[in-house]
C-alpha cells in the first residue's frame, strides 16, 4: 500500500480539549475522527487495527464452539419491557417511534433480543448447549462521554451468549469464555487484572470483570504486593489498608479501565421471555444463559494506553495496522536504485504475507520519520543514499528502538526475523 493513495491525515499538533493520551494519538494518527461528542468515525489506518482485533476475538470464540451472527440495531421497546430492562437503562436508552408510531430503540446491549431469538428454534434439550456472538454497534446516552472511543454514545462491543440445560453446562461454557478472554487480551498485548464483579444490570449469581490498569480507568483495583491479592476498591479494600488475604502487606491501588465483563445470568431473561425446552423428564425448564462482553473499541484506547512513547504509538506486533513500513529518502524522483529496491522489498515482503506501507510522499525526511513514529508500525525499513554507498539499509524495531544496518541484500532475512515470518531467501 502506498502512502500516498492511502487517506492517513496525520496532525502535528495535539488537538484541544483531549486530556487522555489514546485519545490524542487516536486522532493525531489519524485514527479516528470526531463527529461530534462520544460518536467517531474510523478512518482507515483504525479500521486496520479494530479489523485485526476482531479477527482475533473470532479466532478465540471459534475454537471454543461459538457461532457468529448479527443482529440488529433496532429493537421494540415491548421486548424490553419484558425484562423491566426499559427502566432500568431508561437513563441511556436512546427511544423514538418509528413512522408507525411504534416505540422503538437502539439497542445498548443484545440479551432480550438473543433470548427472543433462541426461544423460536430451541425446544428440546437435544439442541443444548448453544454458544452465539456477534461484533455489534451498541449505542447509549452517555451524559458524559469521555476519553475519546472509551466512554462514548456509539461503540463496539463483542457480545457472546451461551444456553444450557443446567448449571453444570453453564460453568463449563463460562470457564471456556474465561480462558478465550485472557487468551484475546493477552495476543493484543495486555496484561489483565481479573476480579469477581457484581453484576449490577445485568443480573445473575457469578460475573468477573477483566481490566486493565490506564489512568482513563473509571474503575479502582487494590493489590498486594506480598501475596499477590487483588480486588475492587471498597470499604474494606481500600489503599494502605493490610492486605485481608496474607495480613503481612498493605495495598496499593490503581486506577484501570474495564474492558471485558462475562456474567453467569441463570434463568433472569429466559424465565422472563419464556425461553423454555423440554428436558429429557419431559418437563419444560427455562434455559439457563451466560452472557460474555468485550468493549472492542475500549481495547484499541487501552493498546494505546499502555503502547506509546514522546513519539507516537508502539503497536504490539498481532494488532499493527500495517507490520512493515518502507521509508524511501529520495533526493530526486531519478534515483533509481532507491525506486528498485522500495519495489523489490514491498514485492518480496508483501509476498510473504506481511501488510506493507510503502512512504512515498513528496515530504522532507524529518516529517516522514516523524509520522512513521506517529503511527508506530512494529518494523520501519529506511533506504537512502548514505547507507546504499556502502550496500546497506537502515532497520528499525519501533517497540526497543533498536536500529540495525543490514546489507541490503539480506534485508528480507532481517525483517523475516523481526516478525516471526517465514521469507525465502533468494
Amino acid at each position: 500500500m502506498k502512502w500516498s493513495n492511502y487517506f492517513i491525515p496525520t496532525l502535528k499538533e495535539t488537538p484541544i480539549g483531549t486530556e487522555a493520551v489514546s485519545h490524542q494519538l487516536l486522532l493525531r494518527a489519524g485514527l479516528v475522527h470526531m463527529l461530534t461528542s462520544g460518536v467517531y468515525s474510523y478512518l482507515p489506518l483504525g479500521l486496520r487495527v479494530l479489523k485485526r482485533i476482531e479477527d482475533i476475538i473470532r479466532e478465540e470464540m471459534n475454537a471454543i464452539g461459538a457461532n457468529e451472527l448479527f443482529l440488529p440495531c433496532l429493537h421494540p421497546i415491548d421486548l424490553w419491557k419484558q425484562t423491566g430492562r426499559d427502566e432500568v437503562l431508561a437513563d441511556v436508552m436512546i427511544k423514538f417511534e418509528d413512522n408507525r408510531k411504534r416505540p422503538m430503540c437502539l439497542g445498548p446491549t443484545h440479551e432480550e433480543v438473543i433470548t427472543n431469538l433462541v426461544k423460536d428454534f430451541i425446544q428440546s434439550y437435544r439442541q443444548l448447549p448453544v454458544v452465539l456472538y456477534q461484533i455489534q454497534t451498541k449505542f447509549r446516552d452517555e451524559l458524559r462521554a469521555r476519553f475519546g472511543i472509551v466512554r462514548a454514545c456509539e461503540f463496539i462491543m463483542k457480545d457472546a451468549y451461551s444456553f444450557d440445560r443446567d448449571k453444570k453446562g453453564l460453568a463449563k461454557n463460562y470457564d471456556l469464555m474465561y480462558g478465550a478472554y485472557k487468551n484475546v487480551f493477552q495476543r493484543c498485548g495486555l496484561k489483565t487484572v481479573i476480579l469477581e464483579a457484581d453484576s449490577g444490570a445485568m443480573g445473575g449469581d457469578v460475573s468477573h470483570e477483566f481490566m486493565v490498569p490506564a489512568s482513563i480507568g473509571e474503575d479502582t483495583v487494590v493489590s498486594c504486593s506480598a501475596c499477590g491479592f487483588q480486588a475492587g476498591a471498597s470499604e474494606e479494600n481500600a489503599e494502605g489498608k493490610p492486605c485481608p488475604k496474607c495480613k503481612k502487606g498493605n495495598l496499593t491501588a490503581q486506577v484501570a479501565i474495564e474492558l471485558g465483563h462475562i456474567f453467569q445470568l441463570g434463568t433472569k431473561y429466559s424465565q422472563a421471555q419464556g425461553a423454555q425446552f423440554l428436558d429429557e423428564d419431559g418437563k419444560q425448564k427455562p434455559i439457563i444463559m451466560g452472557c460474555y462482553g468485550i468493549g472492542v473499541s475500549r481495547v484499541i484506547a487501552a493498546i494505546i494506553e499502555k503502547h506509546n512513547d514522546d513519539k507516537g504509538i508502539i503497536w504490539p506486533r498481532q494488532v499493527a495496522p500495517f507490520d512493515v513500513e518502507i521509508l524511501p529518502i529520495q533526493g530526486s524522483k531519478e534515483d533509481k536504485e532507491i525506486k528498485d529496491l522500495t519495489d523489490r522489498y514491498y514485492a518480496d515482503l508483501t509476498a510473504q504475507g506481511l501488510e506493507v506501507l510503502v512512504d512515498d510522499r513528496e515530504e522532507t525526511a524529518g516529517r516522514k520519520f516523524n509520522d512513521a513514529d506517529l503511527i508506530g508500525i512494529p518494523v520501519r525499513i529506511t533506504i537512502g543514499k548514505r547507507n546504499l554507498a556502502e550496500g546497506k539499509v537502515e532497520i528499525k524495531d519501533r517497540e526497543t528502538n533498536e536500529v540495525i544496518l543490514a546489507e541490503k541484500g539480506q534485508v528480507k532475512k532481517k525483517v523475516s526475523e523481526m516478525t516471526g515470518s517465514v521469507c525465502r531467501i533468494n
